[in-house]
């Protein structure tokens, strides 16, 4: 059951290998670069792109120790709201050297108590259905704030960036397909990347639970609480399809609710493009629930 923890040692060994990388403090951290496209002989750009969860409890080692500094990233978006800020008690942090962003997908007004009730009852369930509600309202909400992200890689192709929202999961996986879509990534690939978030949080699923255990709604129903937090490869597989039929496709919905034209888009594919090399680190070959292998069952 893909709500039960993973087992210690997958997730050690997981976490360990590409696309993930190690911020001390930070969960979930990947980067976006090395996916195979559909242009011949070229992938996604290493070291340019990475997305993660919150960044409020970096480390001093993750800000001093070379981390941040060997990735290479100078700019960190950061995709919540003021609300949820204030609500976790996880506030910007100050980062010699980086830039932080704020770019809130959703304003405060979004999150009222009954929208929050609603969007709380849509998660609990699980249902893709109801995830294909919440990523409709993210997809049109976020046009201004994805396209702070995607004109830094068309503006800023030598300058590495992060971005992140509160689990790393749901506003950043959709920018994560939106940008892997635009480099002709296929769909499965990006699910599977999607799906890695199962690995990717679980080192903070005791925080979470702690978090939601909080919210009257979640206290005495632990299912519905990890059920917000799943983020099942078949969730991305629809989430694309909802892209492709309401909005018309990825070009199509950069152009119309983010507002770049044909000439970013190109751009932006060209600076996140680069020929495959024969080092080039291998892709995780996890299944698409991007949990443990049925052979380590």
């Amino acid at each position: 059951m893909d709500l039960e923890p993973l087992d210690a040692d997958y997730v050690a060994d997981t976490l360990s290998k590409p696309p993930f990388v190690s911020i001390d403090g930070v969960v979930n951290v990947r980067d976006l670069g090395s996916y195979p496209t559909s242009y011949p002989g070229m992938v996604t750009r290493p070291r340019l792109v990475y997305r993660s969860g919150e960044v409020s409890h970096i480390t001093p080692e993750g800000v001093r120790m070379r981390q941040l500094r060997e990735l290479g990233i100078t700019t960190i978006y950061d995709l919540r709201s003021e609300t949820e800020m204030h609500r976790y008690e996880t506030p910007i942090p100050t980062v010699d050297g980086v830039e932080i962003v704020h770019i809130p997908v959703f304003k405060t007004e979004d999150y009222s108590p009954e929208a929050m009730a609603k969007r709380f009852e849509l998660y609990a369930s699980g249902k893709t259905e109801a995830f294909m509600i919440l990523y409709s309202q993210i997809l049109d909400n976020a046009g201004p704030a994805f396209g702070v992200v995607l004109r830094h890689i068309r503006d800023r192709p030598d300058a590495p960036c992060l971005f992140h929202c509160t689990a790393g999961k749901d506003r950043t996986g959709i920018l994560a397909a939106i940008l892997l879509k635009l480099a002709g990534v296929d769909d499965d690939t990006i699910a599977r990347d999607y799906a890695l978030t199962r690995v990717g949080r679980e080192p903070a699923r005791e925080m979470i639970m702690k978090r939601l255990s909080k919210v009257p709604f979640f206290a005495t129903n632990t299912e519905a609480a990890l059920n917000m937090f799943s983020s099942r490869a078949e969730t991305m597989l629809a989430f694309l399809q909802l892209l492709q039929e309401r909005y018309g496709g990825v070009e199509a919905y950069v152009k119309n609710v983010v507002g770049l034209t044909e000439e970013d888009i190109a751009t932006i594919r060209k600076n996140f493009l680069v020929p495959a090399t024969p080092s080039q680190d291998p892709r995780p070959s996890s299944n698409l629930n991007g949990s443990k292998p049925e052979s380590r069952s």
